[in-house]
């Protein structure tokens, strides 16, 4: 445990001094440990140089793997005493903005009627990051997509709905009030966009590019949903979000939605879990009641 706990620290530290602070220990045992663990290797994990250490190669697998390993540790220790003391375990998941509100809430209310003392850690983020918190063994599971190609051969998809995209800017807004709208009447507007990295963002690209349009160039990227939806509602900026996650602002009369034709849309999202690794019972419920929703409810 202390030698994969110090990989991680001169991973993020990146000198043996920090990381020897963090770990309570001095810097001549980190030293010794740090070398110990290259002879049980028989490889150099950190090249050594004037700005600090930094991994090699074989030194970035093995941190990724102790990273993981210590994130399954902190599970199984939060687990063992939830049940020790009568409980029910741990559900760690993620779900990105546009399953959360309808999907993924409506599974958590039915998971917790039949378990009522399972604690549910739910992180919203955008499908890359949420991969890599699955990847490091901080999450049971994904309601998400895969956002690169070597996604494909780390994790298990399965589609369990698509996700509608929508335009939007606040109410009020110069555009308001038009039956449709094209890309082209809305590119030279300011614009709040999500990473490039994100599938949305990819799907909004593509479709400048259909449209043999330049992407626009008054813009802000954000990766927070939620500073996303209050720079629309404080600003004039247009965002394309999705469906789910507007439906409560458009209702409440803060936000006018502009339809876009063609319509931009993105592939379905799904349960992504890890490859080879086993599902714990209270995940294997919850993936049911996913299932089980998407398939009443038509999303």
């Amino acid at each position: 445990m202390r030698h994969l706990s110090l990989i991680v620290a001169l991973a993020d530290h990146h000198t043996t001094h920090r990381a020897a602070s963090q770990m309570n220990m001095t810097q001549s045992t980190a030293s010794k440990m740090l070398r110990d663990v290259e002879d049980l290797f028989q490889a150099t994990l950190f090249d050594r140089g004037a700005r600090g250490l930094k991994p090699t190669p074989l030194g970035e697998f093995v941190i990724a793997n102790a990273r993981a390993q210590l994130s399954r540790l902190e599970r199984f220790s939060d687990d063992f005493r939830a049940r020790r003391a009568g409980g029910y375990g741990t559900l760690n998941l993620g779900a990105i903005s546009g399953a959360a509100p309808s999907l993924v809430a409506r599974s958590l209310a039915d998971i917790k009627r039949t378990r009522p003392q399972l604690t549910v850690v739910l992180h919203g983020e955008t499908s890359d990051a949420l991969l890599d918190m699955l990847e490091n063994g901080r999450l049971d599971l994904v309601v998400g997509r895969y956002s690169t190609d070597r996604h494909q051969h780390l994790f298990d998809f399965e589609p369990l709905a698509y996700e509608r995209l929508t335009a939007v800017a606040r109410a009020g807004h110069a555009l308001q009030g038009r039956a449709r709208y094209r890309l082209a009447d809305l590119v030279d507007h300011p614009w709040v966009l999500q990473y490039k990295t994100t599938p949305t963002r990819k799907a909004l690209d593509a479709g400048f590019a259909d449209a043999d349009l330049p992407p626009p160039v008054n813009t802000i990227e954000c990766g927070s949903i939620v500073a996303i939806l209050s720079l629309v509602q404080v600003s004039d900026a247009v965002a394309l979000l999705p469906a789910a996650l507007v439906e409560a602002h458009l209702a409440a009369g803060l936000f006018t939605e502009l339809p876009l034709r063609p319509e931009i849309r993105l592939d379905q999202f799904g349960l992504v879990t890890r490859k080879r690794e086993p599902l714990s019972d209270a995940a294997q419920e919850f993936s049911g009641l996913l299932r089980i929703n998407a398939a009443r409810w038509g999303w």
